[in-house]
């Protein structure tokens, strides 16, 4: 993807440190979102997005964003209506103007809706973030994630995997066919419990910070209409300038860590790169059938 669509958008001081270990600057989160813009685009182009501010770094207070504000001339939004009924505006990125538009405005992490901004109330796809509690180590996530694809492939579901950016990995399952979001928190929901059901030493799958040590917490929580997860190519506003990034199943056993994964290194890598690690994502049909049938008890 040419650079020259973006080329009009002035990043006003590009000289500020935004993670200040690295000395990365602000110019450089934008050539960065510019490198990778092929790759990083799809996931968040005509969804709703909430992004991570950081004006004036990481190691200042940063926020989240959802609604469009002056100035913002670069970004589309859509207008959706809430869970409390009102309707509102939420900025929903176009093209590659968008972007580095938002990343003008202090933008560091992108968070998109798992639907687009056309069928909102259909997700396409759903995320697993298996998030490890102290004392688990990198190898243990490998492995959870691994017995994830078995399970999701017993019920006829293919994953994905990408690191998170921070210490965990997502495991996502593109549906792209019918499904609403009642139908898609009921699977979740219920396959998260059955694994901690059944391996309780391993898993949690409650909230509770005081009761994750040495277990894997299987957020599923983030397939619910108005939820977001982060995107894949997204920087992470951590130490270390990681990013969250797709792999193969196959080259999940090399990676060391999600520090393997930065600002830096992912440029480089997916310019050696002679596929997509996700190829098929954007246009697999699959749907909950059978995983409803397997794991499909109420909500409460």
């Amino acid at each position: 993807m040419s650079r020259q669509a973006t080329d009009d958008i002035v990043v006003t001081h590009p000289d500020r440190v935004l993670y200040p270990e690295l000395g990365v600057t602000k110019l450089d989160v934008a050539e960065y979102y510019r490198a990778v813009m092929a790759w990083f685009l799809p996931g968040v182009r005509r969804r709703p997005t909430s992004i991570l501010r950081f004006p004036d770094g990481i190691g200042e207070q940063g926020f989240f964003q959802k609604h469009p504000m002056r100035g913002m001339s670069h970004v589309s939004h859509v207008r959706l209506r809430e869970e409390s009924g009102k309707w509102a505006d939420y900025l929903c990125p176009s093209d590659a103007s968008s972007v580095i538009g938002l990343v003008q405005f202090g933008a560091i992490e992108f968070h998109p809706w798992a639907a687009q901004a056309d069928s909102l109330d259909e997700p396409d796809y759903l995320v697993f973030d298996l998030d490890p509690g102290k004392g688990v180590n990198w190898r243990d996530i490998v492995e959870a994630a691994r017995l994830f694809k078995r399970r999701l492939g017993e019920v006829d579901l293919k994953s994905f995997v990408r690191t998170s950016g921070g210490k965990g990995l997502h495991v996502v399952v593109p549906l792209h066919a019918s499904c609403t979001w009642s139908d898609a928190k009921r699977f979740v929901q219920a396959f998260a419990r059955a694994l901690a059901d059944e391996q309780p030493d391993r898993f949690i799958a409650k909230a509770a910070m005081d009761e994750r040590g040495g277990r894997i917490f299987i957020d599923y929580l983030r397939n619910s209409r108005g939820a977001t997860s982060v995107a894949s190519y997204s920087l992470r506003a951590r130490a270390g300038a990681t990013v969250a990034t797709p792999l193969r199943w196959a080259d999940l056993g090399k990676a060391q860590g999600p520090g393997d994964f930065d600002i830096r290194t992912v440029p480089r890598r997916l310019a050696r790169l002679r596929s997509d690690p996700w190829e098929g994502f954007a246009t697999l049909r699959q749907g909950l059938e059978r995983a409803l049938q397997t794991y499909g008890e109420p909500e409460d």
